[in-house]
């Protein structure tokens, strides 16, 4: 089965056929999601808290993990070539976020109706920026391995 289709899509969405600049790019939307994700946690911990259903404190430590996190996935997306095992722990990390939010709203978290939409959106957008991620990652891989 050949790649060109997902590459294809990929291109489409990233607005280029270069993988290298693909990774780049989905690093980049990745690092600026998840920066406007943790300032907002970080400087609206009490509204967003009652709104969610949330504790704030649970927010402002979540907002700078997220910080910190959006931080290193964006100085890693300035990089030319992006290395290979950093990119590896995003994508890693960006699946044990998306299955811990699951696992934390049906074991630990009570929140709101709106709190609990907010999980599985977050959830399944960060599970999104792992797929294309790994997905550019690999024709960056292999466009290098055919050239």
């Amino acid at each position: 089965m050949s790649m060109t289709i997902p590459t294809d899509r990929l291109a489409v969405l990233a607005r280029t056929a270069d993988p290298r600049t693909m990774l780049r790019r989905f690093l980049a939307t990745d690092a600026a999601v998840t920066g406007a994700n943790g300032l907002a946690y970080l400087l609206a911990s009490a509204p967003l808290g009652r709104f969610l259903g949330v504790d704030p404190g649970l927010l402002v430590g979540l907002g700078a993990f997220l910080s910190v996190y959006a931080a290193g996935v964006a100085l890693l997306a300035t990089r030319e070539r992006p290395p290979t095992p950093p990119v590896r722990v995003v994508i890693e990390a960006n699946l044990a976020w998306a299955a811990l939010s699951l696992v934390a709203l049906v074991l630990w978290l009570t929140p709101s109706t709106a709190g609990a939409v907010w999980t599985l959106l977050q959830a399944v957008t960060v599970a999104g920026f792992a797929a294309v991620q790994h997905l550019a990652l690999r024709a960056a891989r292999d466009r290098r391995d055919a050239g």
